[in-house]
């Protein structure tokens, strides 16, 4: 196999990190009923390093789950919650006068905003002006903050799950281009079967609490993120990730005709750094030695949905997303 990897990764580190995935997937489930798959792909958000975008409406316990994952991790926790009249200062900061007790002088002294912190949740991040929502641009790619010409680094590890409602709902904003492209995945959440909701009802209207243990430290965490990107991929799985994120671009020579008729623009080669990335994270995971193309395929809806632009043709003929990169993925072949 050729790898861009030099060295195999321990079968040892694997398993010990397929076991602690579990063990997550464990005592998150104490709180959160249902939603398996958000689940799984927030793990992989995580584990991976990246942040997430989850879109649904609200109720569907997108805030217990970032909050449970906190716990389970043991990682500090902010929530801030995005509105119409947020600034950028009030996410990351901002200097503020002092005065030393001892000399009487005054001095400029930063106020650390909720952004420093490990683990985000971004509370509908569509609610509030792209100029507040800009604010985040830096945090999400640089993990750090400039203000007044100084910059203060992040906490590591640090991560942004932001959530955002239906667009078609009143009082939101599409979020910019660049804002979207520095999340890794986007999830969608959905309605809990009614199985699901009568457990939901039932065990939260009770006297009873659910205790998250913490199975994972935050140093143990950083050593499994570089655990996932040593996994080995072949020249073959790097070559299908670009040939399936270039297809998605409607100037490319070999694009499918229903991509040149729908789409206004694709996926930028972050989305195929993703996919890689996202495969390597599944693969580490669920007890594999190195990413497969099978692994690409698993997370390319997460990876290309919210990267590829409709046109008009698409909105007016309703033509979805989603329906394209089903179609990609039938049409794009492995090898």
């Amino acid at each position: 196999m050729n790898s861009t990897e030099p060295s195999a990764v321990s079968v040892a580190a694997i398993e010990q990190l397929t076991a602690r995935r579990e063990a997550l997937v464990e005592q998150i489930g104490k709180a959160v009923i249902g939603q398996q798959e958000i689940i799984d792909n927030t793990l992989l958000t995580l584990f991976a390093g990246g942040h997430a975008l989850i879109t649904g409406v609200p109720g569907l316990a997108k805030t217990l789950l970032i909050r449970s994952l906190s716990q389970a991790v043991d990682l500090q926790f902010n929530r801030i919650q995005f509105t119409p009249d947020l600034m950028p200062s009030d996410i990351t900061g901002t200097d503020v006068l002092e005065e030393d007790p001892e000399s009487g002088r005054r001095r400029q002294v930063f106020l650390p905003g909720p952004v420093f912190s490990n683990l985000i949740l971004a509370d509908e991040i569509n609610r509030t002006p792209p100029k507040t929502q800009a604010a985040m641009l830096e945090t999400m790619q640089e993990r750090q903050v400039t203000v007044g010409g100084k910059t203060y680094p992040l906490p590591k590890p640090f991560h942004v799950f932001a959530t955002q409602n239906p667009i078609e709902q009143e009082g939101t904003y599409v979020l910019p281009e660049a804002q979207a492209d520095r999340f890794m995945f986007c999830l969608n959440t959905t309605y809990p079967s009614v199985a699901e909701e009568e457990r939901v009802v039932r065990e939260t209207t009770g006297t009873s609490q659910a205790v998250i243990t913490p199975v994972i430290t935050g140093p143990e965490l950083i050593e499994a993120q570089k655990l996932v990107r040593s996994v080995p991929v072949s020249d073959e799985v790097i070559a299908y990730a670009v040939r399936l994120v270039s297809r998605t671009r409607p100037e490319t020579p070999d694009a499918p005709a229903y991509i040149r008729e729908f789409v206004r623009w694709g996926a930028s080669p972050r989305a195929s750094q993703f996919l890689v990335l996202g495969a390597k994270a599944r693969a580490a995971t669920t007890g594999r030695l190195c990413a497969d193309e099978e692994g690409i395929r698993h997370v390319a809806r997460q990876v290309l949905r919210h990267r590829i632009n409709p046109n008009f043709n698409a909105r007016a003929q309703k033509v979805s997303v989603e329906t394209l990169i089903g179609r990609l993925l039938k049409d794009v072949p492995i090898r």
